[in-house]
């Protein structure tokens, strides 16, 4: 990176080469590149809410005379215009942002009045630019009223031929109107839209209050208002929070209702999606979700929407609630929808920074009450040029007689008239240019009332120039003028998105994401797993790889968990419906767990709401455990038994009786109660049986009532009918197993 880089900026005249380092070239030319890209391209204006872009295309249209009571011109000239005057950049750029801020359900407040396709909320692109025509909406127009009043500082353009307002006067604070998104280098923006009404009474509140906190503005301004509606669900401290910081989110749902089709039938309608959600995508994405079976409780969707969002979603069966369909839908489609936000602006000296809700309104205070002093200003001297010539007209109505005798003989009257009455130049001009049919005794009271009313004015805008006070005062006149036009008694400017709590308490079951089926689950002896459809009794078809054959098997459905118990002392839980398909050999299920190869699966089962297991070393040491403490799913499961030395996991059964028989390896058989062990959620555990040589080989619980038994290969019952004999203490040594016991030692073959 240190090597020199030779830049020829002459086009091959070695006197034009820059000798500089490689990584110091290219540091200073991609700071520049991404200082233009915040500036002039992603990140909008605090005082306006415009990017560069987007402030063109409203002042190009402006002096175009698009105003909303003119009619429509081509958008190809007024991008022609944009392009050609004012933005460096590609005709789509501009196009895509016109189009933008023409969409109602893009924009909260619509800047630009489209006449042709301008897109839809499916997702539709818009027509070519040829094809459409704009003028701007009343309240775009608002953004510009002031800009030909010197209102606003001026700049030049990129050719340097004409300049350009580097802010508009923006009559209202249209940053949080219309919201922001934007992505520049190392930084974004975005930024919601928001109810204009509530934004004029908060910043009518710091006018009055300037002292105002955060929770006074709040309770103005709650919450976000977007252009689709929807229900915001996201708690009052988060949204606190995110206004106090410039940074958070909002959660907004589809808003929906529930529409009686009789005989106990019904079917839900969506009527508003969240923002910036394409109403095509969702309907995709369920389609999906039924085909897949990934939305059991969903039985179909259909797109009935015209002018208005109309979604009808039916349930598979009326046994459905209609809050518990909508709740699996919010989790897996975008039905519920997260907007982020983040107060990233340029502020008045155009450096980028993370404002506060507040700091956003009075940023644009300020700037309103700068643009009230710079038209009091600009005002102040057409009045004083306007008096100037009121004063030589009235010269020239007081000495009629004489301005006539002037005008007709000297040869050079204009400068006779500045000698005789000591007048202006500009007063001059205007006595010369004045017609005689208007040199009556009527225009000349016109004139004296004119210079008495312009004089009162005078007074009027040179004390709002010296006083902020009134400074405030005019812009609250202004700011509730403005304020009629978005109340919130007009359609344009109610609000569209509610608020409401998310129902916490509701709780769903694996059953509304995943379609109940049957299962038969299959382990086999190398540890390669898969799920066969429906409950099958009859295993003795099912093929295996070469060298593997039958381990363990359990019957159960797609919606639970199956718990895999290792060697180790490990639990791991795999969901139902993610296990390999049983059309195949399955998948080695070191896959999905991370157990390594040195142990092995020893139990295989569906845990049961109040079942409970014992679970025992080799050592002799175990206890009672439920079900669901060993239903972790998680990769790497769950320790339940804590292994000493060289112990394994030795006996995993469920506890089905009053009694516990256990074995050992030395062929000994003690009985005990089963309430003797104690019930943990994880450990060591007590001892079950005492040995000198090897360890525990197998268990059994059963019922007293029902009595001892051991069950051969085929199956076959064999009773211990002395099994009281082996009844002791727990951790006793026990006594030899009966004449005929099981060759094994074990209770099962």
């Amino acid at each position: 990176m240190g090597d020199m880089l030779e830049l020829d900026g002459s086009g091959g005249d070695s006197g034009n080469i820059i000798n500089e380092p490689f990584d110091r070239a290219l540091e200073s030319r991609y700071l520049v590149y991404a200082l233009s890209t915040i500036t002039s391209r992603a990140l909008p204006d605090v005082r306006d809410g415009l990017k560069p872009v987007q402030r063109r295309i409203i002042h190009a249209m402006g002096e175009l005379g698009l105003d909303p009571a003119s009619n429509f011109k081509k958008c190809a000239k007024i991008v022609g215009d944009v392009m050609g005057k004012y933005h460096p950049h590609g005709d789509s750029a501009i196009y895509d942002a016109l189009v933008r801020l023409a969409q109602d359900f893009s924009v909260r407040y619509p800047l630009v009045d489209g006449q042709g396709n301008f897109g839809n909320i499916d997702g539709d692109s818009a027509a070519a630019y040829r094809y459409t025509e704009a003028r701007l909406t009343a309240i775009g127009a608002l953004l510009n009223e002031g800009v030909e009043e010197d209102a606003v500082v001026f700049r030049e353009t990129y050719s340097q031929e004409d300049e350009e307002p580097a802010v508009l006067p923006a009559g209202y604070p249209n940053l949080l109107a219309n919201g922001s998104m934007g992505i520049a280098v190392g930084m974004a923006t975005s930024i919601p839209p928001h109810n204009a009404a509530e934004l004029i009474d908060a910043c009518l509140l710091l006018i009055e209050k300037p002292e105002a906190d955060l929770d006074e503005i709040v309770a103005l301004v709650p919450g976000p208002d977007f252009p689709t509606g929807g229900i915001c669900v996201e708690t009052r401290e988060a949204i606190r929070e995110a206004y106090a910081t410039g940074k958070g989110g909002f959660r907004t749902r589809a808003r929906w209702h529930v529409e009686d089709t009789g005989r106990g039938t019904w079917r839900v309608i969506v009527t508003q999606t969240p923002y910036q959600v394409q109403k095509s995508k969702i309907v995709e994405h369920l389609a999906e979700l039924i085909d897949n079976k990934r939305a059991p409780l969903l039985g179909d969707v259909r797109d009935e929407s015209a002018e208005d969002i109309r979604l009808v979603l039916e349930p598979r069966s009326r046994t459905v609630e209609p809050e518990h369909l909508m709740e699996s839908l919010f989790k897996l489609t975008d039905l519920e929808s997260r907007f982020s936000m983040n107060l990233n602006v340029l502020d008045a000296r155009g450096a980028p920074r993370v404002m506060t809700l507040v700091e956003c309104l009075k940023a644009f205070l300020e700037h309103k009450r700068e643009v009230i002093v710079a038209r009091a200003n600009w005002r102040l001297r057409k009045i004083d040029a306007r008096l100037e010539i009121l004063e030589g007209l009235l010269v020239a109505y007081l000495n009629l007689d004489k301005v006539i005798h002037i005008i007709r003989n000297e040869e050079d009257p204009k400068a006779v008239l500045i000698t005789t009455y000591s007048i202006s130049d500009i007063q001059a001009n205007a006595i010369l240019d004045t017609r005689l049919r208007n040199l009556r005794k009527l225009e000349e009271m016109e004139i004296r009332q004119e210079n008495k009313q312009l004089k009162a004015e005078r007074v009027g805008l040179v004390a709002r120039i010296e006083s902020e006070r009134l400074q405030w005062e005019q812009a609250g006149k202004e700011l509730q003028q403005i304020r009629a036009i978005f109340s919130k008694d007009t359609p344009l400017g109610a609000r569209r998105t509610t608020f409401a709590d998310a129902p916490a308490s509701l709780s769903l079951s694996a059953e509304a994401f995943v379609t109940r089926e049957p299962i038969t689950v299959i382990l086999s002896q190398k540890g390669w797993i898969r799920a066969l459809k429906g409950k099958v009794d009859d295993l003795s078809t099912v093929k295996y790889k070469d060298g593997d054959s039958y381990c363990l098997s359990v019957q159960a459905e797609t919606t639970d968990r199956i718990v895999l118990f290792a060697t180790d002392g490990r639990a791991f839980a795999l969901a139902g419906d993610k296990l390999p398909s049983g059309r195949g050999l399955g998948e080695p299920v070191r896959l999905s767990i991370d157990l390594g190869e040195e142990h092995d699966i020893v139990a295989m089962f569906v845990p049961q709401p109040e079942g409970e297991r014992l679970v025992a070393a080799s050592s002799g040491y175990g206890f009672v455990v439920s079900d669901e403490e060993c239903a972790a799913m998680r990769r790497s499961g769950k320790q339940v038994l804590n292994l000493d030395g060289r112990a394994k996991t030795a006996v995993v059964l469920p506890i089905e009786g009053d009694m516990l028989a256990v074995v050992g390896e030395n062929r000994k058989l003690l009985v005990f109660n089963s309430d003797e062990l104690p019930r943990m959620g994880r450990g060591k555990g007590v001892k079950l049986q005492s040995y000198k040589d090897g360890g525990l080989l197998d268990a059994l619980t059963f019922h007293s009532a029902d009595g001892l038994a051991w069950f051969d290969t085929s199956g076959r019952r064999h009773d211990v009918p002395d099994w009281r004999d082996y009844v002791a203490k727990r951790a006793a040594a026990g006594r030899m197993v009966p004449r005929g016991f099981s060759k094994t030692g074990k209770f099962n073959g």
